[in-house]
């Protein structure tokens, strides 16, 4: 997908989650993430995509889902959507997830 900004113009929004997993638990909440999360996110108004990261050595990963509008990326979190995906990875993780909210201003 190539999308081009003009004169400053916002694309999309963008929710980056970053989590701390428990030792060991990488590889389940990988599975959680393709086989559960991500579904369910491609079902959400306005839902553009989802980039998944892990390190394995650090058990650090991360989401950054890509949203139509700001909009739609807040429903997601008043709808009680997000916290029911950040519900199915809780008992893997070793601290609260991080998450954070931009704007995309170019993407190639």
């Amino acid at each position: 997908m190539c999308v081009h900004v003009q004169k400053g113009r916002i694309i999309m929004y963008a929710r980056v989650t970053t989590v701390q997993y428990q030792p060991g638990k990488a590889d389940e909440a990988t599975q959680i993430f393709r086989e559960s999360i991500v579904p369910a996110a491609k079902q959400q108004p306005g839902f553009k995509d989802i980039i998944g990261l892990i390190d394995r050595s650090t058990g650090k990963g991360m989401a950054i889902a890509l949203w139509e509008t700001e909009a739609d990326m807040k429903a997601g979190a008043t709808s009680g959507f997000l916290q029911t995906q950040l519900n199915k990875i809780a008992s893997l993780l070793a601290a609260a997830p991080v998450i954070e909210t931009y704007e995309v201003i170019a993407q190639e």
